[in-house]
């Protein structure tokens, strides 16, 4: 998220000066909090700190954990593709191989080689 996003959702939760916190003490902060999910505390008008509920910030994390796994499988997947390719480089006669490949003449003609086995 960007800053300017960050911002503006910011902007649009309930807000307190930092002053009015300590006048309300940390009861009345909380009811504020149980009463609209979340406050935002500021600071000569700019936002400083969010304050919500326990269950809402481990509810937050879980999410932030449960995307970091979705790029990490698909990580793994990627790389173990990758090994199984670079095992080719590894087998008998594949230095020969790719030796022949590199000595005969290329004309791609706009078209790209590749391929899935060794």
């Amino acid at each position: 998220m960007n800053a300017v996003a960050i911002h503006s959702a910011v902007a649009t939760l309930p807000h307190a000066p930092a002053s009015d916190v300590k006048k309300l003490g940390w009861r009345g902060v909380m009811q504020v909090v149980t009463r609209n999910g979340k406050l935002v505390v500021t600071h000569h008008n700019r936002p400083e700190a969010v304050i919500l509920p326990a269950a809402e910030y481990e509810r937050m994390l879980a999410l932030l954990q449960a995307a970091g796994e979705k790029d990490r499988q698909q990580l793994d997947a990627l790389r173990q593709q990758f090994d199984a390719r670079l095992a080719c480089l590894n087998a008998p006669g594949a230095d020969d191989a790719l030796r022949g490949l590199l000595r005969k003449p290329l004309a791609l003609e706009g078209q790209v080689i590749a391929g899935d086995t060794c």
